[in-house]
């Protein structure tokens, strides 16, 4: 078995916390995130090294999407959800009702933000495109973090 590893990351939204199980990105753990991480700490670890060269190039606007091998357990009607993030365009953003709708379950907008919130690879899956039909809706990281990233991504 793979022992589990992580490093941490300064962002322009704060400092993150990227988890791997060795082969699989499993965790980004944004500011707000109470759990400690798990596994020993190892930035030169390739997957994390290239996760955090992933993210400062997202964030730098010189890329808009990623592609890391990831691993996000949750329940199935999660993983629908989550899988539809990802096919959220850069830039663009939907309400909770779509996704609901994308994930063939049009009355389940509630459920859609629940999932969206436990989603374990914020930015990397995208969950910050997913807005409120009266506004931006909340946010695992915090409205302004939210905010900043949607901006972000609508200046590129």
């Amino acid at each position: 078995m793979i022992p589990a590893t992580f490093t941490t990351t300064l962002t322009p939204v704060g400092e993150l916390i990227i988890e791997s199980d060795g082969e699989f990105l499993t965790r980004i753990g944004l500011p707000t995130a109470r759990r400690a991480p798990k596994g020993r700490r190892d930035p030169a670890h390739a997957l994390l090294a290239d996760t955090v060269e992933q993210l400062r190039q997202y964030f730098a606007q010189q890329r808009t999407d990623f592609d890391l091998p990831t691993l996000a357990e949750g329940t199935t009607f999660q993983r629908d959800v989550w899988t539809q993030l990802e096919r959220i365009p850069y830039g663009a953003t939907i309400t909770y009702g779509e996704l609901a709708r994308r994930v063939s379950r049009p009355g389940a907008a509630r459920a859609v933000g629940g999932a969206n919130a436990r989603n374990p690879l914020p930015i990397v899956v995208p969950c910050h495109r997913v807005v409120a039909s009266a506004g931006l809706g909340g946010y695992a990281g915090g409205v302004a973090m939210k905010h900043t990233l949607l901006e972000l991504e609508r200046r590129r």
